[in-house]
């Protein structure tokens, strides 16, 4: 390649982790707001989470645009091929955490019209855990640093296990008053949203490993959800009830 053909292919490339920089920095941005409207019970700010969301989906095309001129025109080969597949494997996960902060947002919106009965605190201590792996991971793709990248593939399971806690916790609220179950019942759809929104930083973190190392993580992905089995308890406590 003539030295203009390669820097120009390296402006390419550098633009692409631009793109993913700026898409995480505003899903980052969209999920803070939206646990903060949820601890603050603030609408306004819920509503703008929610406004904003079609940025996100938006950057998510050029992304995707992006890619496929790469592939077309440039041929990429080795590492390189590595980078654009695992930018647009990213900008999917980054979008789908966008969606899940915009429910976060909707589910404030509607608890905000309701009582406090419940305390939010460890729906927020979740959420700050799932704002630190997303950060860790961007920056993680930034650097090409594998080894940060793979501790946050391991984090997932503390959020699955704070995820467990946080559903017995509110099934217990639930079965104690009636009057807890339709506030309960959008906690528990919040919790399950930073759940997966979890699972996305660890998809991000792997498809990271895969693009640095050329390989996917060895092993099962560490897991603690044991939600299903408090549900099952939580059904056999009210059938003997």
């Amino acid at each position: 390649m003539s030295e203009h053909i390669v820097k120009s292919y390296e402006d390419e490339l550098r633009l692409l982790r631009d793109m993913i920089a700026r898409m995480g920095g505003m899903v980052e941005s969209q999920l803070s707001q939206a646990t903060n409207a949820m601890v603050r019970r603030d609408v306004a700010l819920a509503s703008r989470v929610v406004e904003a969301d079609p940025q996100v989906d938006a950057l998510d095309r050029e992304i995707a645009h992006h890619v496929v001129r790469l592939l077309a025109l440039r041929q990429p080969v080795a590492s390189d091929l590595r980078l654009i597949v695992a930018a647009m494997r990213i900008s999917s996960d980054l979008e789908r955490v966008g969606d899940y902060a915009a429910n976060v947002a909707k589910r404030s919106i509607v608890l905000a019209q309701m009582p406090p009965q419940v305390s939010v605190g460890p729906l927020e201590r979740m959420s700050r855990m799932v704002q630190e792996m997303l950060k860790d991971t961007l920056d993680a793709f930034a650097t090409d640093d594998d080894p940060k990248a793979m501790e946050v593939w391991r984090r997932d399971e503390a959020v699955d296990e704070m995820y467990s806690a946080v559903f017995r916790t509110l099934l217990t609220y639930m079965m104690e008053d009636p009057r807890n179950i339709t506030p309960c019942t959008h906690l528990l759809f919040i919790a399950k949203n930073l759940e997966r929104m979890g699972d996305h930083a660890t998809n991000i973190a792997e498809t990271i490993h895969f693009a640095v190392v050329g390989e996917d993580p060895v092993g099962a992905r560490p897991k603690g959800d044991t939600s299903a089995l408090a549900s099952a308890q939580a059904g056999d406590a009210t059938r003997e009830a």
